[in-house]
């Protein structure tokens, strides 16, 4: 005859604790995405080679992962101390001809005279300038556009740059032009296209902070989202995509210096 299992209450007590801290620890692992958090090490951006919008976001990206980085670090932000960190850019010669060079007076102003640009015969040689560069921890990140879907840029060479990444820690942002999405080991995916920008405050004919209507279709610990991003001075802003399609202008504050009764309106 077999005898009663006896449960003590203070077992309970643990394997509820148990329960309710996995479920904390999945909640962690799917909060939305959102500007400020740290970004993986292997990521994608596909992207049109006619919107000319992929190198930027990538950028825009990289740029706020780095801040992100340095906040860890217990350091300044990068917008306020000097950064002497090279940044590696690698094309094939396929996206320079959809896409173009990088123009050095369109990058922002401080990673002008930090860039390092390598153009590639072919994906093959891309790849393998991407993983050199990723050996080199010297570098801020590193930046690559291949257009298409190249039989070099299979599942195993995605998978080479994701462990030498992970295994060197330099951040790598992969532009795919006009490609379709493929397996990868990314492990964050995203979809751009050019969006709106919002007109500027002090001048309508100047033009406007740069914009994307940018999908995060794959990610290890974020669920699938889109959202309206913008590069407002180095700072990446996010906003709900499909609040409008059309930029609206900022508010009138009227004209600060003409006189209203003798006295301008910052006096009165």
């Amino acid at each position: 005859m077999s005898r009663p299992v006896m449960f003590h209450p203070a077992f309970a007590k643990r394997r509820d604790g148990a329960v309710i801290a996995r479920l904390r620890a999945a909640e962690r692992r799917n909060v939305a995405w959102h500007a400020g958090l740290a970004a993986p090490l292997h990521n994608e951006i596909f992207a049109a080679g006619s919107g000319a919008s992929g190198a930027g976001l990538a950028l825009a990206l990289a740029r706020d992962a780095l801040q992100v980085a340095q906040h860890r670090a217990g350091r300044e932000p990068v917008a306020e101390r000097e950064d002497r960190r090279m940044l590696l850019w690698v094309q094939d010669r396929a996206s320079i001809r959809l896409t173009g060079r990088p123009c050095f007076h369109g990058l922002p102003q401080d990673l002008r005279h930090r860039l390092i640009h390598v153009e590639a015969r072919s994906p093959e040689d891309a790849l393998f300038a991407l993983e050199e560069g990723l050996r080199c921890r010297d570098f801020a990140f590193v930046l690559g556009e291949i257009a298409g879907n190249p039989r070099a840029l299979s599942f195993t060479a995605s998978r080479r740059l994701s462990l030498t990444a992970e295994r060197h820690g330099v951040p790598l942002w992969l532009v795919r032009i006009d490609a379709a999405e493929d397996l990868s080991s990314a492990r964050m995916r995203w979809k751009v296209t050019p969006a709106a920008s919002l007109l500027p405050r002090w001048n309508d004919a100047a033009p406007g902070a740069p914009s994307w209507r940018a999908e995060l279709f794959r990610a290890r610990g974020h669920p699938p989202g889109e959202w309206i991003l913008r590069d407002d001075d180095g700072k990446l802003v996010v906003s709900e995509p499909f609040a409008t399609a059309q930029a609206k202008p900022a508010p009138d504050h009227g004209n600060l210096v003409r006189a209203v009764g003798g006295r301008s309106l910052a006096a009165i």
